[in-house]
């Protein structure tokens, strides 16, 4: 009767029952919003000042949830998002992984425009 309950699966692969939450400590959070917030700080260095950046945190039953995004002024908004091990927060988020992620959101907002506008020739792929 497993399908009378909500919470259950095929045996051996989901557990019955709520799943487990996962609690950050205050110094993990700080450093999660301390990655996040340089991402939207890098990405908004890569681009002009009429493309809008922001972000948003949450903990869910996965861990803590990140998703930064972009609104560029035409074309279709885009975002990342990423769920750190609190493990990494303990050893901090590396400065390369924000950076990446910080770069590929200004790119992909500034293809959303070039798409919009149309007519442009990409000078690489």
């Amino acid at each position: 009767m497993n399908g009378n309950n909500p919470y259950a699966g095929a045996p051996g692969v989901t557990d019955a029952g709520s799943p487990a939450t996962v609690d950050l400590s205050p110094d993990q959070e700080r450093q999660l919003r301390r990655a996040v917030a340089g991402i939207v700080t890098r990405t908004e260095s890569y681009l002009p000042d009429s493309y809008a950046v922001g972000s948003e945190l949450s903990v869910g039953a996965d861990g803590p949830q990140a998703t930064v995004a972009v609104n560029p002024p035409a074309g279709h908004p885009v975002s990342a998002g990423f769920t750190p091990d609190p493990e990494d927060l303990d050893a901090g988020i590396a400065e390369s992984d924000t950076d990446e992620v910080a770069r590929g959101l200004a790119a992909s907002a500034a293809v959303q425009v070039m798409d919009a506008v149309g007519d442009i020739t990409p000078t690489a792929k």
